[in-house]
């Protein structure tokens, strides 16, 4: 899944595609170096971020969203917990919602989702964008994060949307320290285990930069071998800004896999 992050204020790339054109472009190259799908957002949930309003998102990636159903046959994610903005994304072409929120932010969002019949991921998140990282504490982060999205997609289900149709996420960095983050990726064989198709986004965060001992580093190869560990432990989609890092690194583990 490639990032196009249509906001000012997004932790990695905010601003760098906020232009409808740029944007575009930006999605017809990450689909040109492998990406599978398109996650278009209009909003940004960076630690400590405000939100904004359905209007606002929806100016944003409409613009993109029809250009790139244009531009490339790459199937388009609408990355938002607005029903409306979904509604409108799906409309317009979108073939995916991928919900931070879980279908927790919006009332309408499971009912908008149901009626498309598409696709949804449902990601952990404790708090809010701008509250998450507030001294985020677990007994069991693991147990905790896979009892919240059992209980989502149970929830999901009894809306109305098809099983086939949702997968989740455990949030990797929303509501979580660096530790927290390493054992969720050692660990996800037990996410795996809750039955939905399992989406990991690690891509450039913080904890990487941490971890590598360059905070201002750009992340590409870090995001890599951490994607590389995410898919060996049973990930199905991986989220990033760099699909060309990612595709090669992945490349070579599967390689290595099938190696006699």
């Amino acid at each position: 899944m490639g990032v196009i992050n249509v906001t000012p204020d997004s932790f990695s790339d905010g601003g760098e595609y906020l232009h409808p054109e740029i944007a575009v472009a930006r999605g017809v190259a990450l689909a040109a170096e492998g990406a599978g799908l398109l996650d278009v957002g209009g909003e940004s949930t960076r630690p400590g971020s405000d939100g904004v309003t359905a209007e606002v998102e929806l100016d944003r990636v409409l613009p993109v969203i029809r250009g790139l159903r244009e531009a490339t046959d790459v199937p388009i994610s609408i990355d938002t917990s607005k029903a409306l903005v979904a509604e409108r994304a799906i409309a317009e072409g979108a073939a995916f919602v991928n919900d931070v929120t879980a279908l927790r932010g919006d009332p309408r969002m499971a009912g908008v989702v149901a009626e498309a019949g598409v696709p949804v991921c449902l990601m952990h998140m404790r708090g809010t964008p701008r509250t998450m990282q507030d001294d985020p504490r677990y007994d069991d982060v693991v147990a905790e994060v896979a009892a919240f999205l059992a209980e989502r997609a149970q929830a999901a289900e009894a809306s109305g949307i098809a099983r086939g149709a949702i997968c989740v996420d455990p949030g990797i960095g929303f509501g979580k320290t660096g530790e927290h983050n390493l054992s969720l990726l050692r660990r996800l064989d037990a996410i795996v285990a809750v039955g939905p198709p399992v989406v990991v986004g690690v891509s450039r965060k913080r904890f990487l930069g941490a971890i590598i001992g360059d905070p201002d580093a750009p992340r590409a190869v870090a995001t890599a071998a951490a994607n590389v560990e995410a898919v060996r432990r049973g990930a199905w989609m991986v989220r990033v800004h760099d699909v060309r890092e990612t595709r090669e690194a992945l490349a070579v583990a599967a390689a290595v896999e099938a190696a006699p």
